[in-house]
């Protein structure tokens, strides 16, 4: 879960422009794996996971490597929509190559979606982001490989914090409202993922202030976290964008075809896929059924609910990264 205590020390040096490092340079770099996910909340829990991190910036972007679970990764703010996580995708897979050669050993996107019931964690094998016109198949070694960690069981919460929506880290966790679900939460793989633009083909901009939904950099970021919790409140009419909540989570004609339904991971998958680098995505339910106090729908139980299923998703994802071995 994301607690304020984990900013201490968590970035090192940076590195600016498109300059290699000498361990993504020639034919012996490093291997990473790479982690996305569209907001902070989402982020939070994987870089809270994340040692000797340090931060690449290229084409103005920040990522941010490290070793997670024993295995080199990189991590990375999409953004919200598909505009913003096919941007950020193909710039990660341009930026880490070696030499001919992809530098991505397997991309995951990990963050949270509406679904059947709040808590569980779906892995689709495949994902739309057309209506169905066309699919992109998620890796089937890395279907495999979550149908294993499901059967083990990772221990899903089905407590947590209310978020952190001033991205302030200001105040304990252990202070902050406690979300809960009566039911237990659990691991679906299999089963189709549909990816819609509500925005209409546009990049649906980050907010500097606008907290773990819709800001620009993680809230573990401690030089950051002063600036946007004092920036929050001049910045509230932008925070809530009514793009987001009119457009975010939005029925679609067909939807009960779909286990999974979020605005990044298609456009990510099919990035992957023109790059021949295995994809997964694994998306956590912030908004759906299983709810015990009967709240209203999306974007009453998307707020209420992101920091839970942003847990779930990110002990997924972990546990997956940890078993990967391409």
């Amino acid at each position: 879960m994301l607690r304020c205590v984990l900013v201490g020390g968590l970035i090192g040096s940076t590195v600016v422009g498109g300059v290699a490092d000498a361990d993504t340079a020639g034919p012996a770099c490093v291997q990473r794996v790479l982690v996305l996910s569209a907001m902070p909340v989402e982020i939070g829990p994987l870089l809270g996971r994340t040692q000797q991190r340090r931060t690449v910036t290229h084409d103005g972007h920040d990522f941010y490597l490290g070793r997670l679970q024993g295995r080199d990764v990189v991590l990375s703010l999409t953004g919200i929509g598909p505009v913003n996580a096919r941007q950020v995708a193909t710039s990660a897979l341009t930026r880490f190559r070696c030499g001919r050669h992809s530098g991505i050993s397997a991309v995951f996107f990990s963050g949270v979606a509406g679904g059947d019931f709040i808590g569980d964690v779906l892995v689709p094998s495949r994902w739309t982001g057309d209506a169905g016109k066309h699919f992109v198949a998620a890796d089937g070694r890395l279907l495999e490989l979550a149908t294993r960690v499901a059967r083990a069981g990772p221990a899903l919460a089905r407590e947590a914090p209310a978020g952190d929506p001033a991205c302030g880290c200001v105040t304990s966790a252990d202070t902050l409202r406690t979300v809960s679900v009566t039911h237990a939460p659990r691991i679906e793989v299999g089963g189709a993922g549909q990816t819609t633009d509500p925005f209409g083909g546009r990049a649906l901009p980050c907010v500097p202030g606008g907290g773990d939904v819709f800001g620009c950099v993680p809230c573990l970021l401690a030089e950051q976290a002063a600036r946007d919790a004092s920036a929050l409140a001049s910045g509230a009419p932008a925070f809530a964008d009514p793009a987001f909540l009119t457009g975010y989570g939005a029925p679609v004609e067909d939807s009960s075809h779909y286990v999974a339904e979020d605005e990044e991971t298609a456009a990510v998958a099919a990035v992957a896929a023109r790059q021949h680098v295995p994809f997964l995505g694994i998306r956590a339910v912030s908004d759906g059924g299983g709810d015990p106090l009967g709240l209203p729908g999306f974007p009453v139980q998307f707020f209420y609910y992101r920091q839970l299923a942003a847990d779930n998703a990110a002990t997924v994802a972990v546990a997956i990264v940890r078993g990967w071995h391409p």
